[in-house]
């Protein structure tokens, strides 16, 4: 009979819920997802189609320079120092903070007054998220070339050259002003800006010295 009540004592139909298909999760959120989980970096997500985006300034600062500075800097860095490399530039990772003091070493160190092709970034600024490195992939990313004078860049979205190991602690491996006459293992901003900056120098005395093109 329609709209009666089941008598007391008998069983309740029970309704099977079919859960719906997990939808896979996109690039852009594996990507998000390794930055934030396995490093514990915060990270901007982008719109439709374009790359992840790495917060700057809270766990690391950038050092932004042409690919040849950033090759004659590497030797500055500690082995596990994470370096990234877009196109013709090369991202060389600070401590946090660091990218403030920047401006004043290179007028400490004499190179203040010149045009120099390199950028801080610091807190407020972003990076773009190179894509995690391959399970199992060991060793630093081969550096591109030089041939004749020029470089086979990197074309393309940014790409780990020396990508950050989850579970180590890389905040310490990253340059620092406070490593200058310390007995830390962190690298010495000083060095390295002394470093990339003469590099940068060089490049654009070479650019002059070059004839115009016809």
């Amino acid at each position: 009979m329609v709209g009666t009540v089941p008598p007391v004592g008998s069983p309740v139909p029970t309704v099977t819920t079919v859960p719906f298909p997990r939808r896979p999760l996109e690039a852009s959120d594996q990507v998000r997802r390794w930055y934030e989980n396995e490093l514990g970096w915060p990270t901007v997500p982008g719109s439709p189609g374009s790359p992840v985006r790495l917060s700057v300034g809270r766990r690391f600062d950038v050092l932004d320079v042409p690919l040849d500075a950033g090759r004659a800097g590497l030797r500055r860095l500690a082995p596990e120092s994470p370096v990234a490399v877009q196109g013709d530039r090369m991202r060389l990772l600070l401590a946090a903070g660091s990218a403030d003091e920047v401006p004043g070493v290179l007028d400490w160190l004499e190179w203040g007054a010149l045009p120099l092709d390199l950028t801080a970034v610091g807190e407020g600024g972003l990076m773009d998220a190179p894509p995690p490195p391959e399970p199992g992939s060991t060793g630093p990313r081969p550096l591109p070339a030089a041939r004749s004078g020029t470089l086979d860049t990197l074309q393309g979205a940014a790409v780990w050259l020396r990508p950050p190991v989850p579970g180590r602690e890389v905040e310490a491996s990253l340059p620092t002003l406070s490593a200058l006459g310390g007995g830390g293992g962190a690298p010495d901003l000083v060095r390295l800006l002394d470093t990339v900056a003469t590099q940068c120098h060089r490049l654009r005395l070479r650019a002059r010295a070059q004839p115009p093109a016809r």
